[in-house]
This record gives structure tokens, sequence and C-alpha cells, in this order.
């Protein structure tokens, strides 16, 4: 184990040494010279040596501090290195935790932009819907989805838009079971059918919701309900906002317009001491600019807050 003085007063002599002056390093550590001139007298207490001459209004080193002030000095100079080298690090690379959805359907697309506006700044993606630690993964910031962010204590939040859903399919498959109104997807195969989305959209459009079934397929994810969507598999209920390049080509069509909207939402979260971090201001801003563009030609009922208690 080493022995080392008190590394604040340690700082301060290096300070004193190098102007060769307490008033100085005072000024320099934003301290008193009194608080300079004791974090001296304590260090030389400890180390029963005098590091400093003491003359009318001047000090000077003695032999002893001229040779502690060498090793200190360079001591110190590798120590700022090594933590330089590791923010330089950080600083490089910011690091995106958020749900396979969001990160393939929504973010992925657009996060070339991001990053062609910032070429010193590497981007990892991270897409997985369980929810990640701060304090155990190296994670910068993240998109969840929760009803109130509160939950997570430390965090800073921005609402992004709400979770929602329609019921979304192939026009093959829309014309091949001649589906004309809601109550038709009562008699068709449904993908994912006794998930409670569908409890939801069909509240929103008047209709009883059906028992619930042990048939048709069932996904745990939308980023795979969608696709078999495309693939004539069923309906599924998907947020519009994630497919909206399968609905302009054509892969997909929107069956009608009522959407269902959830109490919870996306929010963009990261831990409140890396709020100004430099990458972390420039992705929060970025996204939120981007929602705000997208919700110039979406619904606004998804771009309204939930009410948090």
């Amino acid at each position: 184990m080493r022995t080392l003085p008190p590394l604040s007063a340690v700082r301060v002599f290096e300070a004193a040494a190098r102007h060769q002056s307490f008033t100085q390093a005072a000024a320099e550590l934003g301290m008193t010279q009194a608080a300079v001139s004791y974090q001296i007298k304590l260090l030389e207490q400890r180390l029963g040596v005098p590091l400093f001459l003491r003359a009318k209004r001047r000090v000077q080193l003695t032999e002893a501090g001229r040779r502690a002030a060498t090793l200190v000095s360079a001591g110190l100079d590798q120590i700022a290195d090594a933590f330089s080298g590791l923010l330089a690090d950080n600083e490089g690379v910011l690091t995106i935790s958020t749900t396979q959805t969001f990160a393939s359907e929504w973010l992925a697309p657009r996060l070339g932009a991001f990053q062609l506006d910032r070429p010193q700044l590497a981007v990892r993606l991270n897409s997985e819907n369980n929810v990640v630690d701060f304090a155990q993964h190296e994670v910068d910031v993240a998109i969840r989805i929760c009803r109130d962010p509160g939950m997570w204590p430390g965090l800073r939040s921005h609402f992004l838009f709400r979770v929602h859903g329609a019921a979304l399919a192939s026009p093959e498959f829309r014309d091949r079971h001649d589906i004309r109104q809601p109550a038709d997807l009562l008699r068709v195969p449904r993908i994912t059918p006794d998930d409670y989305w569908w409890d939801l959209w069909f509240e929103e459009v008047g209709i009883a919701a059906p028992e619930k079934t042990h048939g048709g397929i069932r996904l745990d994810a939308q980023s795979m309900e969608g696709n078999a969507a495309m693939a004539g598999a069923g309906v599924a209920i998907l947020a519009p906002v994630f497919w909206r390049g399968a609905l302009r080509n054509g892969a997909m069509v929107q069956l009608f317009p009522e959407i269902s909207v959830e109490p919870r939402s996306y929010w963009l979260v990261y831990p409140d001491y890396k709020r100004l971090q430099p990458k972390v201001v420039a992705f929060r801003d970025w996204l939120l600019a981007e929602v705000r563009r997208m919700a110039e030609t979406e619904p606004a009922a998804i771009f309204a807050p939930p009410e948090l208690d």
C-alpha cells in the first residue's frame, strides 16, 4: 500500500513550486494565499522537512523542495495524460441503448445524417429490449419505454412520443381477405392475437375485443411482427411511424385510420452526471429536432405527453 501525502496538498505544492509564489499558486487554484500556506505547512509537517524558505513577501524552494518539485511535476503530468486519454476516448464514442424496433426501424436509418455532421464521433448502437443499467454498462444514452420516467432516479429524461398502434397488413392480404371494415379483422389471421395492443385498438374502433385464442403467430418484437405482416402472414398492430418506408413503397397498408394511443411513451434518458457532455448534448438536440420534424406529418395525439402523477 502506497504511503502518499494528501494529494490536495501535493497539488498546492506543485503550483507553488512552479510559480515560486504562494500568491500566484492561490490565484491558479482558486484559493486564498492563506489556504496555500496552510497546505504547504501541513505537507512539511507530514514529511518532516522544510520545502520552502520563507522571506518577506517571497518564498524560495529548499534543496529538498527542488528535488521533490521536479518529480511531483512529472508525476502530475503523467496523471493528467492518463485521464485526458480516457476523456478523449470517452468523448470519441457515443453508445446508445434502445429497443430492437426503435433501433432498426426508426433510429438506424437516421443516424447516418447525425454522424455525417460529426465525423469525429463514432456511434455504437446497442439494440435490446432489456433495460440497461447505466452504472453497470458503458452506455451514454438510452431510449426507453415507460409511463413515468421518474421510476428511474438519477436520470434526465426527454419525452419523444407515445406508444401507439394501427392495423397494418400487406395489400395482397387485405385484398385476398376482402377487408373493408374493422369488424372484418375478427375473422382473419392476426399476428400475436393475444397482445393487449389488440384490445386497445378494438376499443378505439368500438368493437368488443375477441376472446383470447391459442392459435396464430406469436412474436415478441414489433420488428418481427412487421416483417411477418409484409410477408402476408396476417394483420399486425404496429406503430406507423416505424414503418413509413414500407407504407410509402406499398409493402404494407394501414387498413383503417384509427390509432390507439398508450399511456406509455418513448423517452430519451441519460445519467444526470452526463448532462453536460458535448456528445450527449449533441445527440439530445439532434434527436429532439428529428422528433419535432416528424411531428409535422404524424398524428398529433402521439405527441401529447402523458399526464404524470
